[in-house]
């Protein structure tokens, strides 16, 4: 498993790596699911390119933007990626920065498959975020990592753990995988620099034309809210809410912000028992890619 916060280099290095052990990547992203979102999500497609030959990638451009993909859903994709993989005697390679997606996997999240219920939705529509999180607070916590920052979501924990009242878990079943986890990470200083300097070739690449593009083909500007930094802010300047260079000088911020949450989310992992090994990025490429297989290889053996 290769991580890291954002701008990174982490599927350069991930793809190097799957072509070094007769590996493919499989995707930890929260965003690059998403058909059409290209730019602003970072498929960096050259990278997958190593020695002339590409890497494969699973669970990239898998469902369409208006869906709100979930990790329920992610975990389900990824079981049946990996199960694909290992029986091909292929080695599944995953990379992302998406934390909840990797902890998923590497934790085994227990996730639960609920279904809608309407009559609840009715009954919990008018109340306000504090009472339904007070409602909520009267339920067992089934998950860590319940996100209750809106009306809707806290909506929807409440329905989970009604869901459950009363009944055995009955867990989805996730396999112990004990990856070798890797993340590759640089100072703050040069972390805000490679951001900076990211933002700005993807701005040049048609960032801006990308989320243009969306809006007119009927994607609702407060859907591109929900995917992200890059979709939030640039829709804001679209919409003449903002100008541009307030968009640029704010949408860099917030991403410096975002790495910042990332690593926060990592050093939670280690908190929780997983072993990071943390790799410097100004390593030279081929001795970071070395580093890694050579870690990896005795474990496989």
């Amino acid at each position: 498993m290769v991580t890291g916060p954002t701008a990174s280099g982490k599927t350069r290095v991930a793809a190097a790596i799957a072509s070094a052990v007769g590996g493919e990547v499989v995707s930890a992203d929260s965003r690059q699911v998403y058909r059409r979102m290209d730019i602003g999500t970072g498929k960096d497609y050259d990278d997958y390119v190593i020695e002339g030959k590409k890497v494969p990638c699973h669970l990239i451009d898998i469902v369409e933007p208006g869906y709100r993909y979930n990790v329920f859903e992610y975990q389900r994709d990824f079981l049946e990626v990996y199960h694909g993989l290992v029986d091909r005697g292929v080695v599944p390679v995953v990379c992302g920065g998406s934390g909840m997606y990797l902890d998923s996997v590497v934790s085994g999240y227990r996730m639960y498959p609920v279904p809608v219920n309407e009559e609840l939705r009715s009954k919990l529509a008018d109340y306000d975020l504090e009472k339904l999180k007070e409602i909520l607070a009267g339920y067992r916590k089934l998950h860590n990592y319940t996100d209750v920052d809106t009306v809707k979501r806290a909506i929807r924990a409440i329905e989970i753990e009604v869901y459950h009242a009363g009944r055995a878990p009955g867990e989805m079943s996730f396999p112990a995988l004990r990856p070798l986890v890797t993340a590759i990470s640089y100072n703050r200083e040069e972390r805000r620099r490679r951001i900076s300097e990211r933002l700005r070739e993807r701005l040049s690449a048609g960032m801006v034309e990308e989320v243009a593009g969306l809006l007119d083909s009927g994607v609702p500007s407060e859907t591109l809210d929900y995917y992200g930094l890059e979709y939030k802010f640039i829709t804001r300047y679209l919409t003449g809410k903002i100008s541009y260079d307030v968009m640029v000088r704010d949408l860099e911020t917030a991403i410096c912000q975002f790495a910042k949450r990332q690593m926060t989310w990592f050093r939670g992992m280690e908190r929780k028992g997983v072993r990071i090994h943390w790799i410097d990025g100004n390593t030279p490429f081929t001795a970071k890619v070395g580093l890694i297989v050579g870690m990896w290889q005795p474990s496989a053996q």
